[in-house]
């Protein structure tokens, strides 16, 4: 075990989590509906406290204001990114909060304390001239080229997120009526509409030569025979095998590890509002609960700015043109 590992309660030989604990994640599954994948990456957040927490011979009873900073400026040690030390934060306060709110503390340490500000950041969405190499570059009639290319037409053409995209059952999807059926964080339906070259990537893939071709004789897995998307073993294409399909293809047209599930997010959602889409619509579409998420969007192109400027302001287009 390395000394990383005893300061933050990743060795091997770790302290199981306090009861509480386990009950706050029942609780974040149950009451808050929280998927397997964000309930892991709490659980790593926590056991890493956790640990530290340990390490200094200190309860969760006896944790003051001055012991979260202190962990605070402990993660920051570590060389975290700001962004991974204000996620932990917010897990560790959860832990805190639930616990007083449930009459198992007698106080939460944690509500005095404010979670590290991150720095604003912009998505890097891609240009719609790469993002046409990219899909026009996924040739082939086999089956891995039809799902491919299938797969990327989806994420783009809807702004899916890839464990969305993963979980799709072949009842979510009316080719028909141009539509998807999404389940997105928290298990929150939303149907999204379903563009002309998408839908045509994904009748060829489910076309006799394409899913077919990757489906077994037998499956092996309970929901493997009503996954949209299938790995060439002939179960649920995961979220890791997805990753792997979006980089492959990203560094086969130059991309490099500038493409990502999410930047083909970012990019149809940059692009809607480049083209004038109304925000709250494309809310709707990514399926984000503020719109204050959605507004980074609209920080990316300095070009609409000045495009909504001189458009509406009544004096912007003379000035401009006369160089004031």
């Amino acid at each position: 075990m390395t000394d990383l590992d005893a300061e933050t309660g990743s060795g091997t030989d770790r302290q199981p989590l306090p009861l509480d604990v386990e009950d706050w994640f029942t609780w974040l599954a149950a009451e808050k509906g929280r998927s397997r994948n964000t309930l892991a990456a709490y659980r790593r957040d926590v056991t890493g406290y956790w640990g530290w927490l340990c390490a200094r011979r200190t309860g969760l009873d006896a944790v003051t204001p001055a012991d979260l900073d202190a962990y605070v400026a402990h993660l920051r040690g570590l060389g975290l990114a700001p962004s991974s030390i204000a996620r932990s934060m917010v897990v560790v306060r959860s832990v805190h909060r639930f616990r007083a709110e449930e009459g198992l503390a007698a106080t939460d340490p944690s509500a005095a304390v404010e979670t590290p500000r991150v720095p604003a950041g912009l998505p890097k969405a891609l240009t719609e001239a790469e993002i046409a190499a990219l899909l026009d570059s996924v040739q082939g009639v086999d089956a891995v080229a039809r799902r491919d290319r299938a797969l990327l037409e989806l994420l783009y053409g809807t702004g899916a997120r890839i464990s969305e995209a993963c979980g799709l059952r072949l009842g979510d999807l009316d080719l028909d009526g141009s539509t998807l059926r999404l389940f997105g964080k928290g298990a929150k339906e939303r149907v999204v509409p379903l563009g002309r070259l998408a839908g045509v990537a994904l009748r060829e893939w489910l076309a006799p030569d394409g899913r077919a071709g990757m489906a077994p004789e037998q499956w092996k897995r309970r929901g493997d025979a009503e996954a949209l998307f299938l790995n060439q073993r002939g179960g649920r294409l995961s979220r890791q095998g997805a990753w792997t399909i979006v980089r492959t293809r990203g560094h086969a047209v130059g991309l490099g590890n500038r493409l990502t599930p999410h930047v083909l997010r970012h990019s149809c959602a940059t692009h809607m509002l480049d083209h004038g889409a109304d925000i709250r619509a494309v809310q709707e579409l990514l399926g984000h609960a503020s719109i204050s998420t959605t507004q980074v969007y609209t920080l990316i192109s300095p070009q609409r700015l000045f495009a909504a400027y001189d458009a509406a302001h009544p004096r912007a287009r003379s000035a401009r043109v006369n160089g004031r």
